[in-house]
């Protein structure tokens, strides 16, 4: 059994670990550093249930120790009995009414916060052209990645969500299978995401992703989905109003053929073996079945979570299984006539992929 120096020195080295690990959030990634105003209104709900739970905690130990210091035995000897209380009205009062004032201070802000970041009626409003005044995102969420469907602009994409800073966009959430939990840390969230309703709710995007190291806000699921579902990440652009019509109106062009022979035979392959599954053009609808591919090439990650190269893609798309497990992406004998790419056509289908973009 340890002994108590031992535990003690235990103990204050998980108190030093803890302080230094909590300066080491990702503002890309933390709820403690927000970069909107969902995120900072829930930040703020943490802090005051916060200092409220600290202020709980000194005062009982502040009573605890006094009571053990003064009314100690060897101080007050063996046959002190202390003033009997029972019935005192003043004392039921006092608590009674400090546990109520404190459940208010806590209650308040948090059912106002509550309500407010509920209210979604402002979601279908036009202006006098019908032109919808706010952006509405269609989010899907499929065994493991995330469908995202832009209704009024036409288009769709997936995996990496891009949204306009310094407005509110309003999201609709539904699941294509099972529960899952959509989720922003540091822009606001977590709301589930149920096969059977519709859940709304918006957020607010204050800075441009672009500042960030990797470019990119992270978007996770939160809700334990399957074998997969810590590898059910997504990324979030968020850009000025102006370069978002940018990217509106690119994804709403028709997708150039490659140029390049290499591409052009990956395209073929394509063709035939993908795109039943994969649509690779922004407009309209997609089969479905997998995700958009229509801006693959201006991705940050492949498969929503291994660096962004054509090694890891050429990786994937021979071994889906052994990277993402359960996930519903065939073997690539399946998909070939019944034998495995070859190096030559993994290369070509690697290209043409990394060939689809829609950024400048």
């Amino acid at each position: 059994m340890m002994k108590g120096p031992k535990k003690w020195r235990l103990f204050a080295l998980m108190t030093a670990l803890l302080v230094v690990l909590s300066g080491c959030g990702r503002e890309e990634i933390s709820t403690l550093i927000p970069a909107g105003k969902v995120a900072q209104d829930q930040f703020n709900l943490l802090i005051l249930s916060s200092v409220v739970m600290l202020f709980v905690i000194i005062v009982v130990s502040i009573i605890y120790v006094l009571a053990i210091v003064k009314f100690r035995r060897s101080k007050v000897g063996e046959d002190m009995i202390p003033e009997q209380v029972e019935g005192s009205a003043r004392l039921e009062f006092i608590w009674t009414a400090i546990p109520i004032v404190l459940l208010l201070i806590l209650a308040v802000p948090t059912v106002y916060s509550t309500f407010d970041l509920a209210d979604v009626t402002a979601m279908d409003a036009q202006t006098e052209e019908g032109i919808a005044e706010s952006l509405t995102v269609n989010v899907t969420g499929k065994l493991y990645w995330w469908e995202f469907e832009y209704p009024e602009q036409g288009i769709i994409t997936a995996q990496e969500l891009v949204v306009p800073t310094g407005e509110r966009v309003y999201f609709n959430l539904i699941s294509a299978d099972i529960k899952h939990s959509f989720w922003i840390p540091s822009i606001g969230g977590k709301l589930d995401v149920n096969p059977e309703n519709v859940n709304t709710f918006y957020l607010e995007f204050d800075r441009e992703s672009a500042e960030l190291d990797n470019g990119v806000f992270y978007g996770k699921c939160a809700e334990l989905c399957g074998p997969s579902h810590a590898l059910m990440d997504f990324k979030v652009k968020s850009l000025n109003r102006e370069d978002f019509d940018q990217w509106v109106a690119g994804m709403q062009e028709e997708q150039e053929a490659p140029t390049e022979a290499v591409a052009q035979e990956g395209q073929a392959l394509f063709e035939q073996s993908c795109i039943a599954c994969h649509a690779t053009s922004g407009v309209g609808a997609t089969p479905g079945v997998g995700p958009n591919l229509a801006t693959f090439g201006d991705r940050n990650t492949v498969a929503g979570f291994m660096e962004h190269n054509e090694e890891n893609l050429k990786n994937w798309i021979a071994d889906p299984q052994q990277y993402k497990p359960g996930n519903l992406m065939p073997n690539a004998a399946s998909l070939n006539n019944g034998e495995p790419f070859s190096d030559q056509e993994l290369d070509a289908l690697a290209a043409y992929l990394m060939g689809l973009k829609v950024e400048e």
